[in-house]
């Protein structure tokens, strides 16, 4: 028995198969060499920003007539007192017995602190009557906090004139 000599085609064949069984490669360098890139990018903005080398991170520096560089200066806070008011109870109108606890301050300049401490009984008032008015569908909504803040500013501004209190601080706010 003979063995028959390879043709063409059959070396062909062979060599096809040869190629196709080389591994591929599953390109984990490059995506090591990428994480690393990431890594190191990261970490050199953050170093840049928190260092100050770019104009609009860290500390805002102004030049003065003489060139020299300094630091701005920051905002002077208001001049405010705080007065506070003693927390209300008041009945809520429902179908069920319900009860609004609410306790607040006041921002008011300092300029008009003994003025608007005389007139603290004429704003529990006006704070008690407005409560009292208060249903339970106008406590139910989310801005209903805001709503009651604005109110009750207003109707304070009333009663002790306008530019004396800043604004009403919401210390407590409890429906049971």
């Amino acid at each position: 028995m003979t063995i028959p000599e390879p043709t063409n085609e059959d070396v062909m064949t062979d060599a096809t198969a040869e190629q196709a069984e080389t591994p591929v490669k599953s390109g984990k360098k490059g995506m090591i060499i990428g994480l690393l890139l990431a890594v190191a990018g990261a970490g050199g903005g953050y170093f840049v920003t928190t260092s100050g080398m770019l104009p609009f991170g860290g500390k805002h520096v102004m030049e003065n007539a003489s060139g020299l560089n300094e630091t701005e200066p920051l905002k002077v806070l208001p001049n405010v007192d705080f007065i506070d008011l003693p927390p209300v109870v008041v009945s809520v109108k429902a179908g069920d017995s319900r009860h609004l606890k609410f306790h607040a301050q006041l921002e008011v300049n300092s300029d008009y602190i003994d003025d608007v401490e005389m007139m603290k009984p004429r704003i529990m008032d006006v704070l008690n009557g407005y409560l009292r008015a208060v249903e339970m569908s106008d406590l139910e909504d989310s801005l209903a906090l805001m709503r009651i803040r604005g109110h009750l500013l207003r109707r304070i501004e009333i009663v002790v004139g306008e530019g004396r209190v800043r604004d009403v601080l919401v210390m407590e706010f409890v429906l049971n």
